[in-house]
């Protein structure tokens, strides 16, 4: 699928080669075991490789050259189920809100998987949910679970548009698979406290007001926001934590405890506990990574192709590194699921703890890991790094001091865009390709029907020239009516908030990140099995619509351009739809 090219002056990208992942979290154990069981078919017919296995490419990039790899755990080489991770995620973000002072009712709302998409804006003044074109004009607005109708949209945001640099802090991107709760989360608040009789929403619709008690959306914004950090964050550190983990250790356990409170109720007493600690410890309760490990079964993949890929590189010379904002304790705990007691030596080094999107930039103290307790070691480390050795923080600048590595010799694969690929920028880039390949070959003869009543259109206007009468206006409404149906359809078919890549012919601000910050993408990153090593992966050429109406036009570069030029007729129904 061509994405939408724009290109812009003064962007600061690194020097390193990027792999962005796009992941079909639906995969299961069939479709593993299909793809594994294809690799020597793939490597044998690359001409007819499965679009599924496949690696898409912004910009070229010689594999040949990539000494060194680097990969993010979540979401990379590690998938969650979904929706059952999500399921989790969107249960302990409520949770964490009712202890902060949401009402009880929170614990009656169900997760729906089929809502959120990435890369979403959300509007913190109006409380939207707006998905976007790359150039901030909105396709479609979602303000709590309602539809805005295209009136309600130019009310708010005159021209539809919505300018982010003017205000950064206004809109809060939500690009990650990890966002997808708490996208969710956000929506339902909304609508609940819209739809609470005791509230109004405010004249100006910046929030929802009970007598003198006023709920901007931005606060609902932000304590979501503040409950997705505190469901996220590790908390092995701290001493209760580590209490809970050895409570038969630490705490005796009195049966005369129930004897006694039993006792004191059938004599008409009443209790109460009073205590200095968190609900979460008093009631033992996990942290969100304590529990997944617990249920690895339940929340992870095991991909067996993960062991193929990493030894594969290694094999041809090539050095690995891991790289996770996790702790040692939950990235040894998935890392052995996946691997085995031995995973670090799948790895010339890993980072743990390592503060993305800061580790491309200052970074933090580099201390060396000790793998038997899992704490760092006491002061700094300096000099080389042996092959499995485990750290905690460091930054970019120690990889390239350990390993000599200069920056277009390092190809990176994460799931997280700006936070992995370009140092402190924060847009992560995560769709579910594999199904929005599905739907478009599924769907193919809708795009067809599109471009043909585009070029009706482009042929009504194209023998008009400046002397035309206004009586000689084609009558194109037929044609806008069917193109508004097929696209509504079309999207209908991705999900509620319509394909992540874009909306009809406009591609989104997502597709738009994709294209300008990855050099490769693809649904896993076990996708580069199939390729040889040596492979170059070669940007297809594209042409600017000027170019495209150039008659002598060699035939072979019209065959290589007929891709773009396909998309082209596409933005050409963008165009008439505008006028209307």
């Amino acid at each position: 699928m061509d994405l939408h090219r724009e290109r812009k002056k003064g962007i600061a990208r690194t020097n390193v080669r990027f792999l962005t992942i796009k992941f079909y979290t639906k995969m299961d154990k069939k479709k593993i075991k299909q793809s594994v069981s294809l690799m020597e078919r793939s490597a044998k017919e690359p001409s007819e490789r499965d679009a599924f296995q496949r690696v898409f490419v912004n910009r070229s990039v010689y594999l040949e050259k990539i000494r060194f790899y680097g990969f993010d755990m979540d979401y990379t080489l590690a998938m969650y189920r979904s929706p059952d991770y999500e399921e989790l995620l969107y249960r302990r973000i409520l949770d964490r809100m009712i202890f902060m002072g949401y009402p009880e009712q929170l614990r009656n709302f169900n997760y729906d998987p089929t809502f959120a998409i990435r890369g979403l804006w959300f509007d913190q003044k109006y409380g939207n949910l707006l998905k976007v074109d790359g150039f901030g004009n909105i396709l479609v607005g979602v303000h709590g679970l309602h539809f805005l109708k295209p009136a309600e949209i130019k009310s708010m945001y005159p021209g539809k548009f919505l300018a982010m640099n003017v205000d950064p802090d206004r809109v809060v991107i939500m690009n990650s698979l990890f966002n997808m709760a708490d996208t969710y989360a956000l929506a339902t608040l909304i609508d609940y406290f819209d739809n609470k009789s005791e509230y109004k929403r405010k004249d100006d619709r910046t929030g929802v007001q009970s007598g003198n008690i006023t709920i901007p959306y931005k606060s609902i914004a932000q304590d979501t926001h503040s409950a997705v950090s505190y469901v996220h964050q590790d908390n092995e550190s701290t001493l209760k934590d580590y209490v809970l983990k050895n409570i038969q250790k630490y705490i005796i356990k009195d049966p005369r405890i129930t004897i006694l409170l039993r006792q004191l109720q059938k004599h008409g007493a009443r209790t109460f506990l009073l205590t200095n600690s968190s609900y979460s410890y008093t009631n033992n309760e996990s942290t969100l990574k304590d529990y997944v490990l617990k249920n690895i079964q339940k929340y992870i993949i095991k991909d067996p192709r993960i062991t193929i890929l990493l030894r594969q590189l290694q094999k041809h010379g090539a050095r690995t590194f891991l790289l996770t904002n996790s702790s040692y304790s939950y990235t040894n705990g998935v890392m052995k699921y996946l691997i085995g007691d031995d995973w670090t030596s799948y790895f010339d080094v890993t980072f743990v703890d390592a503060k993305k999107p800061l580790w491309f930039a200052q970074g933090t103290a580099l201390r060396q890991v000790d793998p038997v307790t899992g704490t760092p070691k006491l002061g700094i480390h300096h000099g080389p790094a042996t092959k499995g050795q485990v750290f905690a923080g460091g930054n970019s600048d120690v990889l390239r001091n350990m390993f000599m590595a200069q920056g277009k010799n390092v190809m990176y694969i994460g799931d997280h865009l700006f936070g992995d690929v370009l140092k402190s920028k924060k847009t992560k880039v995560v769709p579910e390709l594999g199904q929005e390949i599905s739907i478009w070959v599924d769907r193919h003869a809708h795009f067809e029907k599109l471009v043909s009543l585009s070029k009706e259109m482009e042929e009504l206007y194209s023998q008009l020239g400046v002397e035309s009468e206004i009586s000689c206006k084609p009558d194109i409404q037929t044609n806008l009516k069917q193109i508004r149906e097929i696209t509504q359809e079309m999207d209908q078919s991705y999900s509620k908030m319509g394909s992540l890549f874009r909306s009809g012919s406009r591609t989104t601000f997502f597709a738009t990140q994709v294209e300008r910050f990855a050099d490769l993408y693809s649904s896993s990153c076990y996708n580069l099995i199939y390729y040889p090593q040596f492979y170059f992966f070669r940007a297809a050429m594209t042409l600017m619509p000027h170019e495209s109406t150039v008659d002598h036009i060699s035939r072979n570069m019209q065959s290589k351009a007929l891709s773009c030029m396909f998309m082209k007729n596409f933005s050409l129904i963008f165009g008439f739809f505008k006028l209307f």
